[in-house]
């Protein structure tokens, strides 16, 4: 998923190493229904040793993959959804100190199931999948019950969006 790599490098009149994550990069959905709840997935993440309210998302792991395109198919592989329209809510640069890991976050509108189900493997075979309202949402972020950074990064990203794009 990652290399862990260091650079010597000249930076002003100094010579220095940095030791950092060189990653592939990834990308973060927030799909929303007709009913306006957005879709969560419940997934254990062993770093953390717990189950993880999380958004959809996945790695830019397809060599010449768009960003677009690792979103559409890792909101299908991971909830069995597609999306009519898809709007750019914002990137991040997760760790910039640590790791050059970016994030891309979508907007995911018109969602409906896929047609297919997807065949899901190892922590991803049990992840549970449902949707919550952005208040639920919201309510848990702020009262730090949940805590995944992409999950934080969206919602909080989409809640400004509508702030901008409500008629």
């Amino acid at each position: 998923i990652f290399d862990l790599v260091k650079d010597r490098f000249g930076y002003g009149d100094e010579n220095l190493v940095r030791e950092y994550i060189r990653h592939p990069g990834a990308v973060a959905i927030v799909a929303v229904n007709g009913d306006g709840l957005i879709a969560v997935i419940d997934q254990y993440r062993h770093p953390m040793r717990k189950r993880m309210w999380e958004i959809p998302a996945g790695l830019l792991d397809v060599p010449g993959e768009a960003p677009l395109d690792a979103a559409r198919r890792e909101l299908a592989e991971k909830t069995d959804l597609v999306a009519q329209e898809w709007t750019k809510l914002l990137t991040l640069d997760n760790s910039p100190g640590g790791s050059a890991e970016t994030l891309h976050v979508y907007l995911a509108t018109g969602v409906r199931p896929a047609g297919q189900r997807f065949d899901r493997q190892e922590e991803e075979a049990d992840m549970a999948i449902g949707w919550a309202s952005l208040d639920t949402i919201l309510d848990a972020i702020l009262a730090s019950r949940v805590s995944n950074p992409s999950l934080l990064t969206g919602v909080l990203g989409y809640a400004a969006w509508l702030e901008r794009h409500r008629p």
